[in-house]
């Protein structure tokens, strides 16, 4: 219901039958409401169905302040904000209140001097829940001024005493009050900065400078950090660490189709794409090159290996694919594995090596690509299937690819080599020259890994011959 439609004033709240809800009940209504009509609590959401998300369901159920554990790119930042959904679409405030007050026992002065004088007549705003939700970055240079709040100079230069309760300037939790409130790195926020938010987890007020005055705020605080800086021994001062009511560890995707929906849901994308064909495989060796750079000695994985890493290795490819299908006017823009050197472009700027060395990097990329593609197409073919093309390789035959190789040239090779157009047609059923160029690619590249074919380097590709 549009905010415009509700109450105005107190006094029609009031008549209304109105109620006003603590956050954490609110919050946990609503979760129940969606449990109940089987609807996806966090839309967008991938590969946590089974692990993270009943664990933060349960939390929010028990009211409990959540701290998410987890290496970047594993979406906690993406959870939290999904969390706003579960607040009401709309809730009144008093008209003008910097901290949300609720209209029938405010908690700031100047909505205690606004009630008592105007009483029923005082009137309302409806604020929407996007505006009920604050993020803050941790960084060394946060106060408690920040966070909390401070003595306004400008209010005191207007006439007010210092002592005054009104030249207070509010910080980010007391304007998030009756919302949620997100520390992102909570590790990475100063001890004495810790020590501030002992009252807010606990009690559940602030106290601002030297005023006698204290907030009793209703916020629902939700924290991230990395598991390696979240400890005794790391920078999180122990007594807040044990205000937290869940601690909820976060993961990287389990199986490389959830890292395929994540890198399709999330790739950057733009008008008129129609003509972007990918072929299944190509999105595979993708998923499967973050999972075996996950696996390698070679990179940090304290560091982690971020999903960002797939995203932006599809996005590099499909640039690539889509400079090629522009230079030779090609019908349809279609990655292909010769494609895949480009990614280290965007691949080495997001991995961390345990021993750095010049041009290591690239060489621990194409090891990485080297191994997906070999994988991926054990997948799909039985080295004793392509015997008969292995063969006809045996008596002379030999195939030229390359990145900047035309698509239409492909065809002619399914003539040349007449044993190769089976195997094709087991990829795919399209026909297209761009279509037929990708799945060749990868039928003579994961021969040559398998050591069936050798591969040289040519002046514009490659040159698959025995």
């Amino acid at each position: 219901m549009p905010a415009a439609k509700k109450a105005q004033t107190i006094g029609q709240l009031r008549r209304s039958r109105y109620k006003v809800l603590p956050v954490r009940e609110e919050m946990r209504n609503n979760l129940i409401a969606k449990i109940r009509a089987e609807e996806i609590v966090f839309p967008g959401i991938i590969g946590f169905e089974d692990t993270v998300i009943p664990q933060l369901e349960n939390a929010i159920l028990a009211g409990q302040d959540i701290i998410l554990l987890g290496e970047r790119g594993q979406a906690k930042s993406r959870l939290i904000r999904a969390m706003v959904s579960l607040l009401d679409e709309f809730v009144p405030k008093i008209a003008g209140c910097e901290i949300n007050d609720n209209p029938f026992d405010p908690i700031c002065r100047p909505c205690r001097d606004k009630v008592a004088n105007q009483g029923n007549d005082a009137e309302l705003e409806w604020i929407p829940r996007e505006d009920r939700y604050a993020e803050k970055l941790a960084t060394p240079d946060i106060s408690i001024a920040d966070l909390i709040g401070e003595i306004d100079p400008i209010k005191v230069a207007e006439g007010h005493y210092l002592s005054d309760e009104l030249v207070i300037h509010y910080g980010m939790v007391p304007r998030t009050n009756r919302g949620i409130f997100c520390i992102n790195e909570l590790p990475d926020l100063a001890e004495r900065i810790q020590v501030g938010m002992f009252n807010l987890m606990e009690e559940r007020d602030v106290q601002i400078k030297g005023y006698r005055v204290r907030l009793p705020l209703d916020v629902y605080v939700v924290s991230t950090a990395n598991p390696e800086d979240y400890t005794n021994r790391g920078r999180i001062v122990t007594p807040l660490k044990d205000r937290y009511g869940s601690q909820i560890h976060t993961h990287y995707p389990i199986s490389t189709q959830d890292e395929i929906t994540i890198m399709e849901q999330e790739r950057a994308r733009f008008p008129n794409e129609n003509s972007i064909v990918v072929p299944g495989y190509m999105k595979e060796i993708l998923a499967e090159i973050t999972f075996q750079a996950r696996q390698s000695n070679e990179i940090n994985q304290r560091s982690g290996v971020s999903v960002r890493v797939s995203i932006a290795n599809y996005e590099t490819l499909l640039g690539n694919a889509l400079r090629r299908s522009i230079t030779h006017k090609d019908k349809w823009t279609c990655p292909r594995t010769s494609d895949l050197p480009f990614i280290a472009a965007s691949f080495s700027g997001k991995i961390e090596l345990e021993t750095f060395e010049e041009g290591r990097e690239n060489r621990v990329t194409d090891d990485l690509t080297r191994r997906a593609v070999l994988r991926v197409f054990g997948d799909y073919f039985d080295l004793a299937d392509l015997e008969d093309l292995v063969t006809a390789f045996d008596l002379g035959k030999s195939a030229e690819t390359g990145s900047e190789k035309r698509a239409a040239s492909y065809p002619a090779l399914l003539k040349e080599i007449p044993e190769l157009a089976p195997i094709v047609k087991k990829l795919t059923e399209d026909d297209s020259p761009e279509v037929i160029s990708s799945a060749i690619e990868f039928i003579l590249e994961g021969l040559h890994l398998n050591r069936r074919l050798n591969c040289e380097r040519a002046a514009n590709g490659y040159v698959y011959r025995r």
